[in-house]
């Protein structure tokens, strides 16, 4: 078999949100770039299929037109106007996402299938600069004498295809991060998520707000239930590792034995089918700053434990470092310099300049959610207080504001109704 070689300017490992993201912007800077993936698209990815105001905002910067095709599809994305918390004693607390909301207001967030939204980012990655080479078997990645080095075989062909830069954005069993950290994600800050569509769930929010139950089985972890176009709904839930092999916890089992027996959960499934069966995958969250780079290599996304410890979004977050990764790629392009010391200057510490403040109160949110009679206090404080309702509705869109939720002197002034 004769061996291809290839030379470009950045190697993106992962066609999926991060990969895209990064492409997406490497093109707009007109930086060639190939990108690789083992898959064949489209091509589904296990995930709670919610996308965030952060997932918005990347595709406007990159394409305007893509929002508005987004926007004016409802078929395929289902808008999504704000987030349904239960308490773990039941109670339930609707927080819209837009304080103010007008007749031309645009939905800051959306939800639809993985294996649709990655196909339609798939679909706009195709440009003068972007090589794509799909249903790729990665052999061999290394960095030797200043170039990032891939071996593959593609269509029955071997390549070796050189950069000065490769981007890891290969998911939560990154082969990027295990060969140049020596490491798949620090096991005291991953998580397990489990994820099943069903269709038929009644009770669903008229706005289609995501919803989170935070069950007192499941603490500091917890179930959603996500509203999907066509009638479907994408049902699951999210629990540390360390406490799943701490108390032995069955997770399907726990999460069928919820949706069969919770008393506010249970109604709504009683005539609800699932559809296909329940997959579940890796979830390394952001709970502390992690090394995301060296010499001529990057790590986006899943690949560099981004997604926040509270909420578990990943795909706002991959989108966003992939476009942070493209700005570092054009730096680093334009000083002919791809050093360890460089990329984690010009990536690394942007990344957790632009996101540390939100990982951080996301990871004391969780840590709080170990007390539920904590928990419960806030949610029935709210749920009597409209302006402490638009005070939290406040917090999705203003950090200031939701640093207040990591601090003592909030649960105080709540206790003395200041």
């Amino acid at each position: 078999m004769n061996v291809k070689s290839l030379e470009t300017t950045a190697i993106i490992i992962g066609a999926g949100p991060a990969g895209a993201g990064t492409s997406f912007f490497l093109s707009k800077n007109k930086i060639p770039h190939l990108v690789i993936d083992k898959e064949t698209f489209p091509r589904d990815k296990v995930c709670g299929d919610a996308c965030s105001g952060k997932t918005a905002l990347v595709i406007n910067r990159a394409n305007p037109e893509w929002l508005t095709e987004i926007l004016q599809d409802p078929k395929t994305f289902l808008p999504s106007w704000g987030i349904t918390f239960v308490a773990p004693n039941g109670k339930a607390l609707n927080i819209p996402f837009t304080a103010n909301r007008t007749k031309e207001t645009k939905a800051p967030g959306f939800t639809l299938p993985r294996l649709v939204f990655d196909d339609f980012l798939f679909r706009k990655m195709p440009s003068p600069y972007c090589t794509i080479l799909q249903g790729a078997d990665i052999k061999n990645i290394e960095v030797t004498g200043g170039k990032a080095i891939v071996q593959l075989i593609h269509q029955h062909a071997e390549l070796t295809i050189s950069a000065p830069i490769l981007v890891g954005a290969d998911g939560d069993k990154s082969l990027v991060r295990k060969t140049f950290l020596n490491e798949s994600t620090n096991p005291k800050t991953s998580a397990v998520g489990l994820r099943a569509y069903y269709e038929g769930v009644t009770g669903l929010h008229k706005d289609n707000f995501i919803e989170l139950h935070f069950l007192p089985e499941m603490l500091p972890g917890y179930l959603w239930i996500f509203p999907l176009p066509n009638g479907m709904a994408n049902v699951g839930v999210g629990i540390l590792s360390e406490r799943i092999r701490e108390k032995k916890i069955n997770l399907r089992g726990q999460m069928l034995y919820a949706i069969a027996n919770n008393p506010q959960i249970a109604p709504r499934f009683a005539n609800a089918k699932l559809v296909d069966k329940i997959q579940g995958w890796g979830l390394p969250l952001a709970m502390e700053r992690q090394p995301m780079s060296g010499n001529n290599f990057m790590l986006t996304g899943d690949a560099a434990c981004l997604i926040d410890p509270f909420s578990g979004e990943g795909i706002g977050n991959a989108l966003y470092s992939g476009m942070l990764a493209a700005t570092a790629i054009q730096q680093a392009v334009e000083q002919n310099n791809y050093s360890a010391a460089f990329l984690k200057t010009a990536y690394d510490d942007v990344v957790y300049k632009r996101l540390g403040d939100e990982f951080k109160v996301s990871a004391t949110l969780q840590r709080l959610c170990k007390y539920p009679w904590l928990f419960n206090y806030v949610v029935n404080k709210a749920y009597k207080s409209p302006s402490l309702r638009n005070t939290i509705s406040c917090m999705f869109t203003d950090m200031d504001l939701r640093e207040q939720l990591s601090k003592p002197s909030f649960y105080l002034k709540i206790l003395f109704n200041r």
